[in-house]
């Protein structure tokens, strides 16, 4: 099995190849693709990720977010970002996470990476996955965001397992199934 930092590689090489970006050989299958990786390797993705977003001779447009910067992004929008932390105290995490809920929907989600129109040769890269759980589970994000970005390929940098038909976050959380998507590496 390749190390993380060769799978990586190969992630690079594929989000710029031009038959990827256009979602070639699916057989018309939505062009989602998740890559698993070993939660321990977290600080490898986040350097993996600058290292993208940086790269000036990327040969594609790359659309990255992190889903916690996005839920913030969102809370800040909604102006309680200040009473996040009083509610918690207050309340118990239990009603945070109810109250947010009601906030960082997933249409929310979807909202806030919206950024035009789609052209040829964008890839939309989603990070930080393992950060918004439990406000936001991928497998409902990613239902949402086909939608939105029906011609682009969407590659989720995943901590956990994906065996083409379940997703179990952290390698430890009771699996959930999500069979539209394709191994990326």
């Amino acid at each position: 099995m390749l190390e993380t930092k060769e799978q990586l590689d190969q992630i690079r090489a594929k989000i710029q190849d031009p038959d990827f970006q256009a979602g070639k050989g699916l057989s018309n299958e939505v062009n989602i693709h998740i890559y698993g990786y070993d939660p321990s390797e977290e600080m490898t993705i986040r350097h993996f990720v600058k290292q993208l977003e940086a790269d000036k001779k990327l040969h594609c447009n790359l659309k990255s977010y992190n889903l916690y910067d996005v839920l913030l992004s969102i809370i800040e929008k909604k102006h309680i970002e200040k009473s996040v932390p009083k509610m918690e105290a207050n309340k118990g995490p239990e009603f945070l996470l109810e109250k947010l809920g009601k906030v960082a929907t997933v249409q929310a989600f979807v909202k806030e990476m919206d950024y035009g129109p789609c052209q040829q040769g964008d890839v939309l890269l989603l990070s930080g996955v393992g950060s918004v759980f439990p406000f936001m589970r991928v497998h409902s994000l990613l239902g949402a965001l086909q939608p939105a970005f029906p011609d682009i390929p969407i590659v989720v940098l995943y901590p956990g397992q994906y065996d083409g038909l379940e997703l179990s976050l952290f390698n430890r959380l009771a699996p959930n199934n999500y069979y539209r998507a394709f191994n990326v590496n």
